[in-house]
């Protein structure tokens, strides 16, 4: 009988069995080739202890503000007066460069938390200063109120609200 005429079997061969195991063993092998060089991706450990940071609010007096630092950037947290409220709630919309009402800048409306970066060119403003009582950037001359939105000068955006939650009455949770 020639190889043609060979009746074909259902059965598995020898050699079936010696093309699945070298399929395998080469597909372990990319596997543990290509891992280290998807594994080298992702965050190390510096970045994932910046990614969140929990901060104890009970030693803030009404009327103080501290300044912690997240991810590397700076992060202004005030308490408030009644009065600071008032005044950020009481501004017309129609006097505002960059539209947002206080009320979806704060969790709390005691408590604001914004990034402390001015929006014009990066530059940290200072606080309780300018011409609205609130942050004063003294580069090129922005005004924030006491909401940190943009009241007069070339900042284009109000200052930015990072991600947060409160995690109990005084502890907040940024990012």
């Amino acid at each position: 009988m020639t190889d043609e005429q060979q009746p074909v079997s259902d059965e598995p061969t020898r050699r079936d069995f010696l093309y699945l195991a070298t399929g395998a063993f080469a597909a372990i092998g990319a596997a543990n080739v290509v891992w280290p060089l998807i594994d080298q991706m992702n965050p190390d450990a510096s970045v994932k202890a910046l990614a969140s940071i929990e901060i104890d609010l009970s030693a803030i007096d009404i009327g103080q503000s501290i300044t912690v630092s997240w991810r590397g950037k700076p992060v202004f947290i005030r308490r408030r007066t009644q009065d600071e409220i008032a005044e950020a709630r009481s501004v017309a919309f129609a006097a505002l460069p960059d539209p947002q009402g206080d009320e979806t800048r704060v969790t709390k409306e005691e408590w604001l938390v914004m990034v402390g970066i001015c929006t014009h060119l990066g530059c940290v403003p200072l606080g309780q200063s300018g011409d609205f009582n609130g942050w004063f950037c003294p580069c090129h001359g922005s005004h924030y109120d006491t909401s940190g939105r943009i009241r007069k000068g070339p900042a284009p955006k109000n200052l930015e609200i990072p991600p947060y939650e409160f995690v109990g009455d005084t502890r907040i949770k940024i990012g």
